[in-house]
């Protein structure tokens, strides 16, 4: 569950078109836990990427973020492989709308192709702040709406439907 709307972490990075396909593979969609899940991010493309990442990194591609099949196993396999947020020029529609129904932050920065592999960045997702925690810069982005981040805040759209019906 997301307690807060900032996320330091170090980048991983990806290129544009990424599609569903590529983050998760099909065959591993009989897969039970998250973070097995986990274990197997983007596996064909970049083999080496879910063993090298830490908890709290941060993933950032290019255009198109997410594209192809409309699944929530590619962002929890995100989650699981211990990212705590993607940054993307731009994302699938679908891909952007799992990721938060599943409780992964996802942020939209026009200038994501800017951003180096390896670099260390700060996410203020309230403010909309994408910063470089070495030079300072900032990367503007649109912060998340108030529904978006209650929805965070209870760790996907179920957990928050959850708690809100049983309010009634």
């Amino acid at each position: 569950m997301i307690h807060a709307f900032s996320f330091t972490g170090k980048v991983s990075k990806l290129g544009n078109n990424i599609d569903t396909d590529a983050i998760l593979p099909a065959r591993f969609l009989s897969i039970s836990t998250e973070k097995e899940l986990g274990e197997h991010l983007l596996e064909d493309l970049e083999p080496e990427l879910a063993k090298n990442a830490q908890v709290g990194d941060i993933l950032v591609a290019g255009e198109n973020f997410g594209c192809g099949s409309s699944r929530e196993h590619a962002p929890l396999a995100i989650r699981g492989g211990g990212f705590s947020c993607v940054i993307a020029a731009s994302f699938s529609r679908l891909f952007f709308r799992n990721s938060i129904n599943i409780g992964l932050p996802v942020m939209v920065v026009p200038e994501a192709a800017d951003i180096a592999p390896g670099t260390a960045l700060t996410v203020d997702c309230i403010n909309g702040v994408v910063r470089e925690v070495d030079s300072k810069k900032e990367y503007a982005c649109t912060p998340l709406s108030g529904f978006v981040l209650e929805i965070l805040s209870n760790g996907g759209l179920i957990p928050y439907l959850e708690k809100n019906l049983l309010k009634k």
